[in-house]
């Protein structure tokens, strides 16, 4: 069990340092009200998740241990739920409700229409 423990958590290191650092780079590219860094995080961490659920699906091509590197500790650590919902607090607090229901929407539409991309990427290889 420490072992496991381990490994998730040197895969949700990974995934949160990796987050910083993209988000920073494409709020810092996109300067906005609008989080485009944290919409960029959760749509590339649903397509990611949909490779590695893609992978694991296909049999013995990831190890049990990689699953839990790459699933819960990397995506667990990468994607950002709670920055989203802060987020869009912060987007009503300011009334822009605009930019408060494209976050959201495209939040949820991009990010399941990434996992299945993920998915159906691998399935096609």
């Amino acid at each position: 069990m420490p072992r496991l423990l381990i490994i998730i958590g040197i895969g949700g290191f990974i995934g949160s340092v990796t987050r910083y650092l993209l988000t920073n780079f494409v709020n810092n590219y996109l300067s906005s009200n609008f989080p485009y860094g944290t919409l960029a995080v959760n749509i590339l961490g649903c397509f990611l998740i949909g490779i590695f659920v893609g992978l694991f699906d296909r049999g013995n091509i990831l190890s049990p241990e990689w699953r839990l590197f790459l699933a819960t500790g990397f995506c667990g650590g990468f994607t950002t739920f709670s920055t989203f919902s802060y987020e869009n607090i912060k987007l009503t607090q300011s009334a822009e409700f605009f930019n408060l229901s494209l976050n959201v929407a495209a939040s949820v539409f991009l990010g399941f229409a990434a996992t299945y991309l993920g998915m159906l990427l691998i399935k096609s290889i």
